[in-house]
């Protein structure tokens, strides 16, 4: 490799680990702030904006599978953040809502991290976001993580806890391709 690629190389690395620890000393301020992670915060802004919805519904307003989803709601009703009851229309339904201490706690939280990201991607020519998605993509193929489910890493990993051992564990359970 040359030195011009090596540094290429280094720049993307760099501004990789940047975002990555954008995300933890984010989500550890939020947490030390509020009491909630950032994916809590998310489920309860997102069920504040619904009034109500179904786990599946949130689930897929907030691009996280309905178990990892269920997860956090269970530590919410713990914290008696949100309610669930049967819905009059189908018994066999549940609905989730906040309840007022989560209005109340959200209101005083700071933004979501994505929310600044998602105002100016938005901002973007369509050309630009298009750009950026398909650099993404391509990074995440040369590091042979295309398939790694990213919503426990959200949950429970680095940008939730600081847990430094979440991403290594899984990559190690990703069939990694052959060199």
């Amino acid at each position: 490799m040359t030195t011009t690629a090596d540094n290429r190389c280094d720049e993307v690395l760099v501004a990789l680990r940047r975002v990555i620890r954008a995300v933890g000393l984010h989500s550890r301020q939020l947490e030390r702030s509020h009491g909630l992670t950032a994916p809590q915060a998310l489920v309860l802004k997102t069920l504040i904006g619904l009034g109500e919805a179904s786990v599946g519904t949130v689930a897929e307003r907030v691009s996280l599978s309905q178990a990892t989803v269920t997860d956090i709601l269970n530590r919410l009703e713990s914290r008696k953040l949100v309610v669930r009851a049967r819905s009059s229309r189908d018994r066999r339904r549940v609905i989730v809502s906040a309840t007022d201490q989560a209005v109340a706690i959200m209101s005083r939280s700071p933004p979501l991290l994505q929310e600044a990201f998602v105002q100016r991607f938005l901002a973007l020519e369509d050309w630009e976001q298009t750009l950026l998605i398909s650099s993404l993509q391509r990074i995440t193929a040369l590091m042979g993580v295309t398939k790694l489910d990213a919503s426990p890493v959200l949950a429970a990993g680095v940008a939730a806890h600081g847990d430094e051992g979440a991403l290594p564990a899984a990559l190690e359970q990703q069939s990694l391709p052959d060199s």
